[in-house]
Order: structure tokens, then C-alpha cells, then sequence
């Protein structure tokens, strides 16, 4: 076959390593903008914070940094080349007796705050007064390190005190053992290369003594391996009574009939009256299914809002949160240094390189702000009414007023937050599904999951809603929504199902 040349003329959309970028802060959170900023401080020497600025401390972006007019000044047709914005962004329950399941069937009927995120607590947000991070896990000490304080300060033997320092180091999150004694000892086993059985039978030993101690420590029902142990541990605390007593008995063996709240079937397993029967739920409810909670992290609960919403007039208008915005400028001195040279390699394509990350910051708050103010505009009454009066809303309707792709528009709404007097919300919780209305209009999926919430709320524990009858329900109020549906609404909701939910 004898070889030819060709000439084709094709074309495809290139993507400029700033284009790139610039999209790839887009869709970051503000923890992982957090942390670009700070490599980007370590490995750019041109890039450096404000003036009495900490570079890990994010104030107000001002318009007039001098990064921008080093931008105008010696940039010229190498930055703002294309345009002053970079085209990317145009174009591209109680029903089982596992411990979740314990703490919202029995512990709570809490039908609020499902789709609440909580606040940072920010000044600039208002925040949640009674929210202090400082007083929760974030800056207070772990489960461990307050167990281990425990046991410094108990006269036990070198080889108590390892055994319950290794079971210290085996708990989980929630205050449970992770693993049975014996999956324990296999480990230590494997790690100290032991393979002498007597030696593993011995280790096990110590472990259960080890246990018995680890149990007597605050909080009370740390160690346990089960749900079961859990509760027994706590109430055994408890004065005896025969309340007590049908307690532990329930923990025990029925904590599956006490999830169907069949008191006459615990009353008869049991052997103790139903009146007995229902001040032993009682017990059992006022107990703490995971005893590590108090400990664990705030930070995993803490949620900083990019967008603070306030009323302004007879409007809501949407404002950046100063907090999470970097405070970053071109460094004067080391752009001086190369103004004069031509050619200046690997250090002018740095200093570009620092202007373009603080171009794209701005572009990235910039979107954002829009994007918000858009979805504040279209959810105004949301604002005053609350999620009752949330309106569907797809992204698309969004992309098409700010003439962005609808991609772009999923990339801003995905792990960000904005601050309203009613809560913190993540941006993609103000789009929903539309469902038909008699009236021939449409119904937001999330107004109907607070109309769904409002009737579960006000019905009757003797008799409890069931799937069918809260469609009817919302028949009535000119929504037509399967039952289906509402089964699927209702379990987002974390709602048990009307059986579970029933006072027998």
C-alpha cells in the first residue's frame, strides 16, 4: 500500500490548561478551595496573601487588588487575550434493631431538620446561637483520649491496663467494640506473629477481663458489641424495680417485638403486665443507642455557607460570604523583578500562572453569587413561607436565564451552601421534581414532602396515616401523587411506616 499525505479540516473544542482549571475550582467545595489555595501558596512564589491578611484566613475578595492591576499593566494581550472571562464556563423507626434505626424509631419523633444542614454559627451568617463548635467534639477531646484519662486514674494491673488499652484503641465511632474479643486477638495474634494457642487462649482471657473494666467507664455503655449490651449496661445503672427488671428482659430477647410496639405480645414473652410493659419502653427509650456521640467530631457536622440570604425591602437578595473568600494578590515585588525582562521562561509563566488562579477564584465566586441570586429569585416565597411554598425547579431553567451550560450550573449547585433565616441549605436543595395539580398547574416534590411531614405530625398515634390515606390527603388538597410515591417521600424522611409508627 504506498503511502499518501492528507489534508482534513475538523473541528473540536480544546480546553486551555486555565479553562480547565477554572472549572475544576468550580466544582470544588469550600474546604477543598481551602486547601488548593494553600498548596498553591507553597508551590507559586508570585501568588501571596493581602497585606495583614493570614493566607489561611478567607475575608472579603476587593475588586482593586493589586494583582488585578499588575494584571492590566504588564498582562496586556497574554491574559486578557479571548476576553475578561474564561469561555469554560459558557460552554461546558424503630423497625428494626439496628442503632439508626433505634434512635429514629423509638429515641425521637423527629419529623424537622431532615433537610436542614447545620450552620457554621458564623458572624456574618448569624448562625445557630445555641451551636458552638467549641463546645462540641471539634475542640474537646476524643472518646478515646477521655477513656484513656479514665483509666490513668485506675490502680490496675500493667497487663489490665494494656488489655483495656487495646479494646480502647478497638472501639468505633459510636462506642462499640468493632469486632468480637476473638476477631481482637486474631489480630494482635497475626501482629505479634503468635502462634502458640495457649498463648491466643490466655490473650482472650485478659481481653474479657479487660472488657468487664472498659464497661464500668463513663460513658456508660461504651464497649458493648451489640445494641442489646448497649442498653443493658445503661440501665442496669438504673435503680431496681420491676420496670427495670421487664427492661432487661425485653433487651434481651424481644427488642424485635419491642420495635413493632406490640406490648400485649411483650406483656405474655415477658411475664410482666403491660402497665409494667410501657414503663420499661420508657427506660429503654431514655437510653443512648451509640454512648460515643457526645464525642464525635464537630467538624464533620459543620457547615460553612458560600451565600448568606437576607431580606432586603420586600426581596431577598443573595451576598457572598466574606469568610470563605480568599484574600490572594500577585506579589509586587517579585513582578517588578521581571517586568523589565523579555523572555523570562519558567518564572513568567509562573507569575501568569498566579494571575490566572486569582482570575479564576473571582470567575468561580462570581458563577456562583449569579447562580444563587437566580435560585432566590425563582424561590421567594420559600423565604418567607418556608418549604412549603418551594416551586419546582430544574437546572436547566437556571442554565437558560444565565446563559450557562446546565452542567455548569450542576457544578455550583453541588457542595455549596447558603445561609437562610430558616436554615443552611445545600444549593441543589432548591431544585425538585414537579408533580400535576388539579388546578392544572405544578407542585414541587419538596412541597409536598412538608405537606406529607405536616399530616404524619398532626395525626393520631392510636391511629397512624397510612401510605394510601396521605395521598388521599394530598388528593384533597388538588395534588395528585401516587402511594408509591409517598412511601418513597415518607422514607427520605427518615418516617417509619403507619405500623411502626402506632401506639398500641
Amino acid at each position: 500500500m504506498k503511502p499518501t499525505l492528507q489534508v482534513r479540516l475538523s473541528q473540536h473544542l480544546a480546553l486551555t490548561p486555565q479553562l480547565q482549571q477554572s472549572i475544576r475550582l468550580l466544582q470544588l467545595s469550600t474546604l477543598e478551595l481551602h486547601q488548593e489555595v494553600e498548596q498553591m501558596l507553597e508551590q507559586n512564589p508570585f501568588l501571596e496573601p493581602e497585606e495583614d491578611a493570614n493566607p489561611f484566613e478567607f475575608g472579603p475578595a476587593e475588586r482593586g487588588t493589586t494583582a488585578q492591576k499588575e494584571e492590566s499593566d504588564s498582562a496586556g494581550a497574554t491574559v486578557g487575550e479571548g476576553g475578561d472571562e474564561p469561555a469554560a464556563m459558557d460552554s461546558a423507626d424503630f423497625g428494626t434493631t439496628e442503632r439508626d434505626d433505634w434512635e429514629n424509631g423509638t429515641e425521637r419523633d423527629d419529623f424537622d431538620g431532615i433537610r436542614e444542614t447545620p450552620s457554621a454559627g458564623t458572624s456574618s451568617s448569624g448562625g445557630d446561637e445555641d451551636f458552638e463548635p467549641q463546645e462540641r467534639g471539634g475542640s474537646g477531646p476524643s472518646l478515646q483520649d477521655h477513656l484513656r484519662v479514665q483509666l490513668s486514674g485506675m490502680r490496675l494491673s500493667p497487663t489490665d491496663a494494656a488489655a483495656v488499652m487495646v479494646l480502647i484503641e478497638s472501639l468505633d465511632e459510636d462506642g462499640y467494640l468493632d469486632g468480637t474479643l476473638e476477631d481482637i486477638v486474631e489480630r494482635l495474634a497475626d501482629s505479634l506473629e503468635m502462634s502458640d494457642e495457649e498463648q491466643r487462649e490466655n490473650l482472650l482471657d485478659q481481653l474479657r477481663c479487660g472488657l468487664h473494666w472498659l464497661q464500668s467507664m463513663e460513658p456508660t455503655g461504651v464497649g458493648a458489641r451489640n445494641l442489646s449490651e448497649c442498653l443493658a449496661l445503661q440501665l442496669r445503672q438504673r435503680p431496681a424495680c420491676a420496670a427495670r427488671d421487664c427492661a432487661l428482659a425485653i433487651c434481651r430477647d424481644q427488642l424485635e417485638l419491642l420495635a413493632r410496639r406490640d406490648m400485649k405480645k411483650l406483656a405474655a414473652a415477658t411475664g410482666f403486665d403491660e402497665a409494667t410493659v410501657k414503663l420499661a419502653q420508657g427506660l429503654i427509650v431514655a437510653c443512648e443507642p451509640k454512648p460515643g456521640r457526645p464525642f464525635s467530631k464537630a467538624e464533620a457536622l459543620i457547615v460553612i455557607p458560600d451565600v448568606i440570604v437576607v431580606k432586603s425591602g420586600r426581596n431577598w437578595k443573595a451576598s457572598l460570604n466574606p469568610d470563605v473568600m480568599p484574600k490572594l494578590r500577585v506579589s509586587d515585588l517579585y513582578a517588578q523583578a521581571i517586568r523589565g525582562q523579555r523572555g523570562g521562561g519558567n518564572l513568567s509563566a509562573r507569575l501568569q500562572e498566579a494571575r490566572w488562579f486569582i482570575r479564576n477564584i473571582q470567575q468561580r465566586f462570581d458563577t456562583i453569587l449569579r447562580v444563587s441570586q437566580a435560585i432566590v429569585e425563582r424561590q421567594k416565597n420559600f423565604f418567607t413561607h418556608g418549604e412549603i411554598a418551594m416551586k419546582p425547579l430544574v437546572l436547566r431553567e437556571i442554565a437558560d436565564e444565565l446563559g450557562l451550560h446546565e452542567s455548569t450550573i450542576s457544578r455550583v449547585t453541588t457542595a455549596k451552601y447558603m445561609s437562610t433565616p430558616t436554615g443552611t441549605f445545600e444549593l441543589k436543595y432548591f431544585f425538585g421534581s414537579s408533580l400535576n395539580t388539579d388546578a392544572g398547574g405544578n407542585a414541587s416534590s419538596t412541597a409536598v414532602r412538608a405537606l406529607i411531614k405536616q399530616f404524619v405530625a398532626a395525626e393520631s398515634t392510636v391511629k397512624p396515616l397510612s401510605d394510601s390515606q396521605i395521598a388521599d390527603m394530598l388528593e384533597e388538597q388538588g395534588i395528585q401523587v401516587a402511594r408509591r410515591t409517598v412511601a418513597k417521600y415518607r422514607e427520605a424522611l427518615k418516617i417509619a411506616p403507619a405500623n411502626l409508627r402506632k401506639a398500641l
